[in-house]
């Protein structure tokens, strides 16, 4: 299963302290409005700050984009990830998938240990 770009979200109360916090460990910003939410990358690692927007940290995939947010030619969509999930009997927290539908969406899920984790796909 091809899941696309790895990053970690991070639910932060003060985006302004956090941003500056992770400055100082390289990151610089590649994304986001800058108030509510700022996308931060060091090398090819890539973590989104999110200032209340949800509870807890996620692991975020993106199907269809590579580390730098580029569309890749191949890639599995968002949809037949579902699928393979759903088959192997994982149940899905959220999903704005439609049947036969294409593009952007997106499905969330929780492992055994109770870590959020969301395929985000935006091609």
């Amino acid at each position: 299963m091809k899941l696309g770009a790895f990053s970690t979200s991070l639910a932060v109360q003060d985006l302004a302290a956090s941003k500056a916090f992770y400055a100082k460990l390289g990151f610089v910003p590649v994304g986001g409005d800058g108030e509510n939410y700022q996308i931060l990358r060091s090398g090819s690692t890539t973590i989104g700050l999110f200032q209340k927007m949800f509870e807890g940290n996620i692991l975020t995939f993106n199907p269809g984009w590579d580390a730098e947010c580029n569309t890749l030619e191949s890639f599995d969509d968002v949809r037949a990830i579902r699928d393979a999930l759903v088959k192997d009997g994982i149940e899905l927290t959220s999903d704005t998938t439609q049947e036969k539908s294409e593009g952007p969406a997106s499905i969330t899920l929780v492992d055994p240990d109770g870590n959020a984790i969301m395929f985000d796909q935006h091609v």
